[in-house]
């Protein structure tokens, strides 16, 4: 008797957990919905749609495509960039400055500046029609920048020599295992000044400046929001509210419409980058991700 007691006190408890486990499975399936029905019901309608840009900017294919979508939907009214990033590679940039411009054929873009807006970030709010920053956003750093180290003194007081095969002198350089010679640096200088020539073309076409007064600026300094409204590199101060009434007042936009915040890639790309939020990355192991020429402005910390 005292086994059977036993018994159905347990089963008792089982039946308990298993309610409170089905409860708790409906709940999440019924905020779910409501999750996805809220969802649809702004992008069923009429809406400001949002593209967040944090983060080192890459060349990003699924960003590309979530930019084409937005340009030939006309349930989205305009395009609100929200851009806190140091920037990131030149070809990153180029690309979102080219997405974003396909945008702007269509409809209007407007880019907020979060706390910093520099160098490939400053070549993406330069995409957009109107550009808002803080008083304290820091932007700017227009310029580009190719980083390597000589460590062929250190191998060579460790008895080390390193050979290389090479078809020609120029290839591999700068390379850290042989001296940066002076052609080479020569040839590999003109690569980063043609590139910044790029960079000033685009600031040119797009900001109501001369030639020689964004040569001025396009020397890789920082300017704080006050700065770079009155050298002509930004537009306004404000915030998002800021960037609704412009688009309100310029575009016929109503500021009561609802923002719909872009989701670029599919469920895995958003599990990875919630991961890595929340995991963090040291800015060392940030800079390894990049290759090549870059656009970034990085504080020693």
């Amino acid at each position: 008797m005292v086994m059977n007691a036993d018994y159905a006190a347990d089963r008792r408890r089982l039946k308990r957990r298993l309610g409170l486990w089905r409860v708790v499975a409906v709940l999440a399936v019924v905020a779910l919905a409501v999750i996805l029905l809220a969802r649809e019901q702004v992008v069923g309608r009429d809406h400001v749609a949002r593209l967040t840009v944090q983060g080192l900017i890459l060349e990003d294919r699924d960003r590309n495509r979530t930019l084409e979508a937005v340009a030939v939907d006309r349930r989205a009214r305009a395009l609100l960039v929200y851009i806190d990033s140091p920037g990131g590679t030149v070809v990153g940039g180029e690309s979102l400055y080219h997405g974003l411009r396909r945008v702007a054929e269509h409809k209007p873009v407007v880019a907020v500046m979060g706390g910093v807006a520099t160098s490939a970030a400053y070549m993406t709010a330069i995409a957009s029609d109107h550009i808002i920053g803080r008083e304290g956003t820091i932007t700017g750093s227009i310029g580009v920048i190719l980083q390597t180290t000589d460590v062929t003194g250190l191998l060579e007081k460790l008895g080390i020599e390193a050979e290389s095969i090479k078809s020609g002198p120029y290839k591999a350089q700068p390379n850290p295992l042989e001296e940066f010679s002076p052609e080479a640096r020569e040839t590999v200088a003109a690569v980063i000044m043609d590139i910044h020539e790029m960079f000033v073309d685009l600031v040119e076409a797009r900001r109501p400046l001369t030639r020689d007064e964004v040569t001025t600026l396009a020397d890789g300094r920082i300017f704080t929001g006050r700065q770079a409204i009155a050298a002509g590199l930004i537009d306004a101060l404000g915030s998002e509210k800021a960037a609704r009434a412009w688009l309100a007042s310029e575009h016929d936009v109503a500021a009561t419409l609802p923002v719909r915040d872009l989701r670029v890639g599919g469920p895995e790309r958003y599990l990875r980058d919630m991961l890595s939020a929340t995991l963090g990355k040291t800015v060392f192991s940030e800079i390894l991700k990049l290759d090549g020429l870059i656009s970034v402005w990085h504080l020693g910390r």
